[in-house]
């Protein structure tokens, strides 16, 4: 259903902060519900048996690395999993990213915003499954045949969608689907080829061994093992059993960029930043042991992927979001400082997920990203029309704005939850998330304070209060 099918009347601003509303305590009855995945454990046996992944590989040259793999674990804040004497070590081995930020809570948003640009009010971790016209990094990595996989730790089989699983003698070792981000696109689900690419840990070991592992992936330990129902020396202690022997590993090293990182922290009254660290063959010597305190947060996943293979962007809040200093140097983009002293990105807002009768934003079909590229011509082609729309009813719903449906001039001062470093550097800069334009007539402050909206005209889903923490 498009925007324009939607009445304007009552919409109002739609707001939700990091400062005085809790998105949890919104009407559970306007959340937008799915039909959960669930195979019998018959069906999961057969498909087991039957199912064959896919072994895609290729071989394009990037700016600063030829592979990029990313891997989460879980809810830690920063000071602890710093203080972890396994993480530590690996932060030896590479670079520390001092100001790297999640950008909500709890896990699934974070997963679902790295590998789309926007976690669309999801304010949980349930089953959802986003409609096929919102592309993913999938959709720009197609573009020069870049390949790329899933690697999840105990997924039954290649391409499972179910909401979970467990080990079937002990019933631990939980693989869940809201730790597998392309998992939850119909984009990716609903192609045959791609979901063959979405793969298990029996898989990694085999690619590597068979060097058959592609240029990109995401790779999830299970909830024991990433420090979800244990505890981060747990889960330090994996990381560092895991990667040590792949960083001695000549194959895997070579070109390679690894991003080690948690979801989110654990407290939730405390600045979301979390513990990351960049490893693998492209980092120097020189820069072993090191730091690096630019600003990135989960959006610069997309951003450095972008910028590193010269491609296009999804429109959203991936197009000018900080790159990976690597990626920066080498493709002389200047990435921005941004104030995070009011930040906190511990909310969500009012939108797609958590209201049904919130349309998906429309992406920005017009911004140009970090490295000079436009939109995805695909999606500029799906999403122009309605972008037009909602931009002719200044209706916006995203992380940094707070616009009426019925205001086209709304005085607002909004930055939140999740914004990305773009959104942050000026206080005189326009806005430029998922779905906003110039003519939008909303400016930017600095610093990730709370969103304040003043607003004439009538305001029928509420606003909110409180400027700073």
């Amino acid at each position: 259903m498009k925007f324009s099918d939607f009445s304007l009347l009552g919409l109002g601003a739609i707001v939700l902060n990091s400062v005085g509303v809790n998105a949890n305590t919104a009407d559970t009855s306007l959340l937008r519900t799915y039909s959960t995945v669930s195979p019998s454990a018959s069906a999961i046996e057969q498909a087991i048996a039957s199912t064959v992944p896919a072994e895609e590989t290729s071989s394009v040259e990037g700016a600063a690395f030829k592979n990029f793999y990313i891997i989460y674990l879980e809810n830690t804040d920063y000071d602890k999993a710093a203080g972890d004497e396994s993480l530590a070590w690996l932060a030896t081995q590479g670079i520390t990213l001092t100001n790297y930020w999640a950008l909500t809570h709890p896990s699934e948003p974070n997963y679902l915003a790295s590998v789309s640009g926007d976690y669309f009010a999801l304010d949980d971790d349930r089953f959802i499954a986003l409609p096929s016209n919102v592309s993913t990094i999938v959709d720009l990595l197609d573009t020069k045949g870049i390949s790329w996989a899933e690697y999840q730790e105990h997924s039954p089989y290649a391409g499972f969608e179910g909401f979970n699983y467990s080990n079937q003698e002990t019933f631990a070792n939980d693989y869940v689907r809201k730790h597998n981000p392309l998992v939850l696109f119909d984009s990716v689900t609903n192609n045959e080829t791609r979901l063959a690419n979405i793969k298990n840990f029996e898989d990694f070991d085999a690619d590597v061994a068979n060097k058959k592992l592609p240029q990109y992936a995401f790779i999830t330990p299970n909830m024991t093992n990433d420090g979800h129902d244990t505890t981060i020396k747990f889960a330090g202690k994996w990381a560092k059993d895991f990667l040590e022997p792949l960083l001695q590993n000549e194959y895997f090293m070579n070109d390679t960029l690894v991003l080690l990182t948690f979801d989110e922290n654990e407290t939730y009254s405390i600045k979301n930043k979390v513990f990351s660290v960049l490893l693998g063959g492209v980092i120097p010597d020189s820069l072993k042991g090191t730091t690096d305190d630019t600003f990135y947060d989960h959006y610069t996943q997309l951003s450095s992927v972008q910028a590193n293979w010269d491609l296009p962007h999804l429109g959203r809040h991936d197009f000018d979001a900080n790159v990976l200093q690597l990626v920066a140097n080498a493709t002389n983009i200047t990435n921005l400082e941004v104030d995070t002293t009011y930040m906190v990105n511990n909310e969500t807002y009012i939108g797609y997920l958590n209201d049904r009768n919130v349309p998906l934003p429309a992406p920005n079909v017009t911004a140009i990203n970090r490295n000079g590229q436009p939109i995805l011509d695909s999606v500029k082609e799906t999403w122009e029309d309605e972008y037009n729309n909602q931009v002719s009813a200044s209706y916006f719903t995203s992380t940094t704005t707070t616009v009426s449906a019925d205001v086209t001039d709304a005085e607002t001062i909004a930055v939140s939850t999740g914004t990305s470093a773009g959104h942050e550097a000026s206080a005189a800069a326009t806005t430029t998330a998922s779905s906003n334009t110039t003519s939008s007539g909303v400016s930017s402050a600095s610093a990730g304070a709370a969103s304040l909206s003043t607003l004439s005209g009538n305001i029928f889903l509420g606003v909110l209060a409180a400027l700073f923490l």
